[in-house]
């Protein structure tokens, strides 16, 4: 077997064994799936954890709808409890949406869900393996923030090098 097609097989067997340890720990009662909420309100409050809070504007160029849709997407989060609306310190025309203490716990219970089974699982491990495992995954991260750097800078792979 050819190194390209060798990692192209082990490239292909890590991403269905990680999707299947995904389906694994979603098993578990995760508040993802008894929050009642739609995908739509799931990206918004998604968007607001990563981002602290945003504009009408940006919540409707994130998830790719017009301004009304947004509207009626942030008034149910509000009636949820989950968003609150506030003013622009530094543009008074500009509403700000942003996480309510309920829906900063609502996103850390859905984080913690999923952490809270893979350690259970990653107990279950013996040393050698998590050692393994650490290093494997701090490269993985590694690579994961050079290639964020990468896109938010417009850097191309193999391109010029600060230095």
């Amino acid at each position: 077997m050819s190194v390209s097609n060798e990692r192209e097989d082990l490239i292909r067997r890590i991403t269905e064994t990680q999707r299947g340890l995904g389906r694994l720990i979603a098993q578990h009662q995760s508040p993802l799936f008894s929050s009642n909420l739609t995908l739509r309100q799931l990206k918004v409050i998604m968007l607001l954890s990563v981002n602290g809070s945003a504009s009408g504007q940006d919540l409707a160029h994130h998830l790719g709808v017009g301004l009304g849709t947004v509207t009626g997407i942030v008034d149910r989060l509000v009636a949820h409890g989950l968003v609150s609306r506030h003013e622009d310190p530094h543009d008074r025309r500009v509403r700000r949406v942003e996480l309510t203490p309920v829906g900063t716990q609502l996103i850390e219970e859905i984080n913690n869900a999923g952490l809270h089974h893979y350690r259970r699982i990653m107990e279950h491990l013996d040393t050698d393996t998590l050692r393994t495992l650490d290093s494997v995954t701090r490269t993985i991260s590694d690579v994961a923030a050079k290639l964020a750097h990468e896109d938010r800078t417009g850097d191309e792979p193999g391109g010029p090098r600060a230095g």
